[in-house]
């Protein structure tokens, strides 16, 4: 990468159905190892990551929701699982030899440092990934929520959201084989025409906040690469 970066700062969104288990282990071994090479070559490039992991593959609060449990507590028990998520890719950037920093929004104390702008930005300017759990630390709203919060707060560039498809279509394209895959589309459109790519929460703070998304495969092992360098159109991009 010896180009100048399209952006110098990201925040990047993996949802927890990545970390899923695999054939022969608890979790996605492979998955977290592409992962953690592409952030290693991002991060050696100049360009400051921070990430929001989510925890779909344990406990979604919606789901828990539906079988009885308050909402609020099945909030926290989803939240909960991003921190377990967020300590094992933690782990795994440390053991490649990857600057890392854990950072909770509520106190976790023995396990990560809790959320401070100052801190996190210091932490990103030396070199650091930077990876946020316990989502915004109340219920009621989503990891994507949070990555956009966090996504405004640091001022990154652009929030890169990674999926199981090539973008947004318009319609789900493993039931709608000729669904349209879009290139472009403004917050607007996406919101009237109520797009199934996050939560309403994340696209409204995302259109007040002008923060660009990207929404792209993210089962592509080189894909951050190719996102920063290939001159080829990638995935769907969310912006004015």
């Amino acid at each position: 990468m010896k180009k100048k970066n399209k952006y110098s700062r990201i925040l990047l969104k993996i949802s927890g159905e990545f970390l899923k288990s695999d054939s022969t282990h608890n979790v996605n071994i492979n998955f977290i190892h592409s992962l953690t090479q592409q952030v290693q070559v991002l991060m050696q490039s100049n360009v400051q990551v921070a990430l929001v992991i989510g925890g779909g593959n344990l406990f979604r609060g919606s789901e828990l929701a539906k079988i009885g449990i308050r909402r609020t507590v099945s909030d926290q028990i989803g939240m909960l699982s991003t921190v377990m998520n967020s300590l094992l890719i933690y782990e795994f950037f440390k053991k490649s030899n990857i600057k890392v920093k854990l950072f909770s929004s509520t106190s976790l104390e023995g396990l990560c440092d809790r959320y401070r702008l100052d801190t996190v930005n210091h932490a990103l300017q030396n070199g650091y990934a930077t990876i946020f759990c316990f989502g915004l630390g109340i219920p009621f709203f989503t990891t994507d929520s949070a990555a956009c919060v966090y996504g405004i707060d640091i001022k990154a560039d652009i929030f890169l959201k990674g999926t199981k498809v090539n973008g947004i279509y318009s319609s789900d394209p493993l039931i709608h084989p000729k669904a349209k895959l879009y290139n472009k589309l403004r917050y607007q459109e996406v919101l009237k025409k109520q797009l199934k790519v996050m939560d309403y929460a994340s696209l409204v703070l995302a259109y007040e906040h002008k923060l660009p998304i990207l929404v792209f495969n993210m089962y592509n092992p080189k894909i951050l690469h190719d996102i920063f360098m290939s001159t080829n159109h990638i995935g769907t991009l969310i912006s004015e």
